[in-house]
């Protein structure tokens, strides 16, 4: 007789979002899962990095999620403004998702107006940011999950974060990190996914963000995840770009892999 085989089940997705639940005090030990691997020169290319950003002037600097909401606002709505912006960012630049979020702060940005808005009237407030109609759809959507689950706040894990409409990982580890102070795991967007794999930071080449993140998480020490993507998004943005790098401007030209290729 054949013995029934299990259904594979996805619970290693959420264990590793919720990865920064406890800091790994589960097992007695303050790096769970820590592999003995490492890339080559990888220490010596993160200072490097370092110096080369800082003066802070790229635009996520001053343009970034982290500049968008008002720190004024009670922390509920300023928590919710954080979820916004970052939803808003997806796909789009900088400069044009902190346009959106000052066009609709003006608005008064809080879960009851947003609700009380019609679709034609926000989709005219964060034009033109990239996919704005399906976001208008999002952002109506989350934010009336929001007002009936959450009370008017942002969920306090990443496991909930990405159940909602709009929402994927990157953003709910950022939201994690900027909205309530956690470090759940590294965000992982287009820049770190292109620089670190340019680096050889991961053992084999990822095709996408969210293997990225499982695989620098496995050997990146916990006290720089809540640097790293600030650190490599802004040298993203001014030094390794996606077309025509500016390899002879940059400091690790000597020990970075994809540069010896040019």
């Amino acid at each position: 007789a054949s013995v029934p085989r299990r259904s594979r089940r996805r619970k290693s997705i959420a264990i590793a979002y919720e990865t920064g639940q406890g800091d790994g005090a589960e097992q007695g030990t303050s790096e769970p899962q820590r592999s003995y691997w490492e890339p080559r020169d990888w220490q010596q290319q993160l200072e490097r990095i370092r110096e080369m950003r800082r003066n802070r002037d790229a635009p996520v600097d001053d343009m970034g999620v982290q500049k968008c909401y008002d720190s004024s606002a009670p922390p509920q709505v300023m928590r919710y403004q954080v979820l916004l912006s970052l939803m808003l960012s997806s796909q789009t630049k900088d400069q044009v998702t902190s346009a959106a979020m000052l066009r609709l702060r003006q608005y008064g940005l809080t879960v009851d107006r947003i609700l009380q808005m019609d679709d034609a009237t926000l989709g005219q407030i964060i034009y033109p940011v990239g996919f704005w109609r399906n976001k208008v759809k999002y952002i109506k959507q989350t934010t009336a999950i929001l007002k009936q689950k959450y009370g008017g706040d942002i969920p306090r894990t990443v496991e909930e974060l990405v159940q909602l409409p709009g929402v994927g990982p990157k953003m709910a580890h950022l939201a994690m990190n900027i909205a309530w102070d956690s470090v759940s795991g590294i965000a992982v967007d287009t820049h770190v996914h292109r620089i670190t794999n340019r680096l050889k930071w991961v053992k084999k080449e990822t095709r996408y963000p969210e293997q990225t993140r499982v695989a620098l998480e496995e050997w990146l020490p916990r006290d720089l995840w809540r640097e790293i993507n600030w650190l490599l998004v802004g040298f993203g943005q001014q030094t390794c770009l996606p077309v025509n790098p500016r390899c002879s401007e940059c400091l690790n030209q000597d020990i970075c892999p994809a540069a010896t290729r040019r």
